[in-house]
């Protein structure tokens, strides 16, 4: 009995050898590309946060946001109760009106001080002029009572003009001696005088040191009262809103936070072992997780001064206990180079992406 042979199935063989190839194919691939590119999936999409804090304490009386809206630059967030600020700031007006009072009171005063002092020294002019006056007047008594004196010894004369002329002497030295005396008590009180404009021009000074004290008390209040009205820091979207009407804010308490919507970038937390070609301004592309379909343009744009650990809230210490060593991990600021791209506007900080880097 005959027998027929088999034919062979080459169809296994067709399908092992497609496989082969396109296993090599793959390999290569990743080969090459594992040569020329750095990839990681530890990175992250990060974007400027601003805690939104009021500066002073105070109760809210509106609430202008709501979680997640989109805001600007100097939009009003939330209004604190600023009576307690108006109240403070009419106090600080009235306290300068009064510094104001107080200046021209000692302007015044240094004033009629400056004028005293010049009636004195006219009255020290005045009398000097005088004395000079008297002591001629006591030289010629005394020239006429010498005179005097001689004729009553030969009896020219008689005792009568003797004795006027006498007292005509007495009282022209009297004279001389109540001249001197006023003029020394003229002195006296234009010294004090001056020491008496001295005095009132440091109280001018202190009237000037006041009112800048009050100008500036005054600044302060209505910068207070500015804080009333809680502003958006930057543009940006905000978080939830922890805030209610009637609350009471403590100064630095934080509300909530203001996640910027512009230029976000990434960081990638690339393993040491992977930064030996990686330089500054190198090309990226980047798939982010949310969009698979769409990739972002990018660039290496820094490198940490220091590995993720490093700023741990307990950083590994290597000298304590036994030592085992494992690959640290840098983080690297990556941005986008196409502004204009429409996803971009679509991240959000947190989200998860895959990063390649093209080694150059």
């Amino acid at each position: 009995m005959e027998t027929t042979p088999k034919k062979k199935n080459n169809r296994f063989i067709i399908i092992l050898a497609v496989l082969i190839i396109a296993g090599g194919t793959w390999g290569f691939t990743k080969y090459n590309h594992g040569l020329h590119h750095e990839e990681t999936d530890d990175a992250q999409v990060d974007a400027n946060i601003s805690p939104v804090i009021p500066r002073i304490s105070g109760y809210v009386t509106e609430i202008k946001v709501k979680d997640n809206q989109e805001v600007k630059k100097g939009d009003t967030l939330i209004v604190l109760d600023n009576r307690d600020q108006l109240i403070r700031l009419e106090q600080a007006k009235a306290a300068l009106a009064g510094s104001e009072g107080s200046l021209v009171v000692a302007n015044a005063t240094t004033s009629a001080s400056q004028a005293s002092g010049i009636t004195y020294e006219a009255n020290v002019s005045i009398v000097e002029a005088q004395i000079e006056e008297a002591k001629v007047n006591v030289w010629r008594a005394n020239q006429d009572f010498a005179r005097y004196e001689n004729l009553i010894k030969d009896h020219s004369i008689t005792q009568q003009e003797f004795e006027q002329a006498s007292a005509t002497k007495q009282r022209a030295e009297r004279q001389l001696a109540v001249l001197v005396a006023q003029k020394n008590a003229a002195e006296r009180q234009a010294k004090a005088a001056g020491k008496q404009t001295s005095a009132t021009s440091r109280q001018t000074a202190v009237a000037n040191a006041n009112i800048k004290a009050r100008a500036a008390e005054i600044a302060n209040a209505e910068l207070n009262l500015s804080y009333t009205v809680i502003t958006a820091p930057t543009d940006g979207r905000v978080s939830k809103v922890n805030a209610q009407l009637g609350q009471f804010l403590q100064a630095g308490q934080s509300l909530f936070s203001i996640i910027s919507t512009t230029e976000p970038w990434i960081v990638a937390n690339f393993k040491e072992t992977q930064l030996t070609r990686m330089k500054l301004g190198q090309h990226v592309k980047i798939h982010v997780d949310a969009y698979p379909d769409h990739e972002f343009e990018a660039k290496v744009a820094s490198f940490s001064p220091a590995t993720g650990a490093r700023f741990a809230l307990l950083p590994p210490d290597n000298a304590s206990g036994n030592f085992v060593k494992v690959v640290q991990r840098l983080p690297v600021r990556i941005e986008f180079t196409k502004a204009d791209d429409a996803f971009i506007a679509r991240l959000r900080p947190g989200m998860n992406v895959q990063v390649d880097v093209e080694l150059n």
